[in-house]
């Protein structure tokens, strides 16, 4: 069944639509990732589902982090320090990404959760905080019914052979390079 069938069948006893997770990755250069599992989030919340959202290798105060305060069923928690990684992790960086995956491991095997966010997950795999081979053992451990999604640039290959959808940002223009820093409410 094609994407259009499916969607022309949503409510007509389509059982996949209501009863399976995927694994979902959002990935590339490009602006958008964190901001797609975000709006995917929102989604969720106002279809009435439960979501988390774990960050890793961010501990900055990014606007997002109110979400908790005016969303329902929406949890936030950073796995991260008050620096993104640039260059080589320091132990205190290694020692955040093991507690967030420590967590991130008991709150997707909870299944407490319809939506399952692991932010910038492919960053800390690229930085080598854990092996592609924890990360593949945490998506087999996802509940049958848990939307699971990871972003961050740099995914690796077994990442996106694992996944179902795999969304690739493509930079074709960004004006940072013209030298504007992150806005508040719109980057950060």
């Amino acid at each position: 069944m094609n994407y259009a069938e499916n969607v022309s069948n949503e409510g007509k006893g389509n059982i996949h639509m209501e009863t399976k997770g995927y694994v979902q990755v959002y990935t590339g250069n490009g602006k958008g990732k964190t901001t797609a599992a975000l709006g995917l989030s929102l989604r969720a919340v106002c279809a009435g589902k439960k979501v988390f959202f774990g960050q890793f290798t961010k501990g900055m105060k990014y606007s997002e982090l109110e979400a908790v305060n005016i969303l329902p069923n929406f949890e936030m928690e950073q796995f991260g320090r008050n620096a993104f990684i640039m260059g080589n992790p320091t132990k205190a960086d290694i020692e955040e990404a093991k507690k967030g995956f420590k967590r991130a491991e008991e709150v997707l095997t909870s299944g407490e959760y319809d939506v399952v966010v692991f932010d910038e997950i492919n960053i800390a795999l690229f930085y080598e905080l854990f092996t592609v081979e924890e990360v593949l053992a945490l998506i087999d451990k996802k509940p049958e019914k848990t939307e699971l999604i990871l972003t961050g640039r740099y995914a690796k290959d077994e990442i996106i052979e694992r996944a179902d959808l795999v969304t690739e940002m493509k930079q074709i223009k960004h004006y940072y390079t013209q030298g504007v820093p992150a806005r508040k409410g719109i980057e950060s």
